[in-house]
């Protein structure tokens, strides 16, 4: 699977859009799919954080492609993006919808029968991945996204947005991975950024798949 190129999020009759922002931008409109906690004991910091990223997502002209719920910080992400206007599109799994914790306010709502389709369908309809902290199924999303990148199955980037150390761990342990021989340095696979302007600068970057020249910034 690939996924699509920046610039292909449809617009009216299937047309691609133009350019976003001022007249001197060249940043097009792009399905920006953000992995996060649905935990409704997230910190508060955590939650006004989501809240500036769906914000300036949707300032840029991005959609937001989320796992679907209201709550925690994946609530406050779809939050920020809808008080700047911006166009949300739900992925969730039967099961949650049977819990009654689908997110019914979206623009589209797109249930699966599992978590495994669940992540199908969100690295099928995603041109670029942020990931913020979270719990289990956060990382096992984040990890989905760079095996496929590390496997050369994906073309995209992922962005951690970062400001209190939270993934030093896990860089950590894929930088042992490297000294070992099993795998790419970090580097190669992924930007850590602790500032949300610096993050989605990253996703926009014409050189957005190479992420070794904005590591840690």
């Amino acid at each position: 699977m690939r996924c699509p190129r920046p610039g292909q999020l449809d617009g009216p009759d299937g047309a691609e859009p133009g350019p976003v922002g001022n007249d001197d931008s060249e940043v097009s409109a792009m399905r920006v799919c953000v992995f996060c906690s649905s935990s409704e004991r997230a910190e508060a910091r955590l939650l006004e954080q989501g809240r500036e990223l769906g914000r300036a997502l949707a300032t840029a002209g991005h959609e937001v492609v989320y796992g679907g719920t209201p709550l925690g910080t994946m609530g406050a992400v779809v939050e920020g993006a809808r008080q700047a206007g911006g166009r949300v599109t739900a992925i969730i799994p039967q099961f949650l919808v049977d819990r009654g914790i689908a997110d019914r306010d979206c623009d589209e709502l797109v249930v699966t029968a599992d978590l495994l389709e669940r992540k199908r369908e969100m690295l099928a309809r995603s041109d670029a991945f942020v990931t913020l902290p979270g719990g289990l199924g956060t990382l096992d999303e984040l990890l989905e996204v760079v095996t496929h990148v590390y496997l050369g199955q994906l073309e995209t980037t992922m962005v951690l947005l970062d400001d209190a150390g939270f993934f030093d761990g896990l860089v950590e342990v894929l930088r042992d991975l490297q000294r070992r021989h099993l795998a790419r340095a970090p580097e190669e696979l992924l930007h850590v950024h602790t500032r949300v302007e610096d993050a989605v600068a990253a996703l926009e970057a014409p050189e957005r798949r190479m992420p070794d020249a904005v590591w840690r910034v």
